[in-house]
């Protein structure tokens, strides 16, 4: 199994393939999306004490708060997936 991991800042890293979504925390759509998080106990608090920059949804419906900019996370995670595709197509050396 070949699993890529996301770097989310801090030493914190997620599997790239569970992620659904990486959005900015400043609308209010978002911080209830934080709330009912916290109330489910499905919080992630990856901050290390920052203020959070990025909210991360996964697919079994945790939330994920970072320091790191959402556009810094998003250009990580494509980024990571396009090395993927190169290392797949690459030939192996015997």
């Amino acid at each position: 199994m070949d699993t890529t991991l996301l770097n989310i800042g801090f030493g914190n890293t997620v599997v790239a393939d569970r992620i659904v979504a990486i959005v900015t925390p400043g609308s209010a759509p978002m911080k209830r999306l934080k709330e009912d998080a916290k109330e489910g106990k499905r919080l992630i608090d990856a901050t290390q004490g920052r203020r959070t920059r990025s909210i991360i949804i996964t697919d079994s419906n945790h939330v994920i708060l970072s320091a790191i900019q959402a556009e810094t996370i998003s250009q990580r995670f494509v980024t990571g997936f396009e090395f993927k595709e190169e290392k797949k197509k690459a030939p192996k050396s015997k």
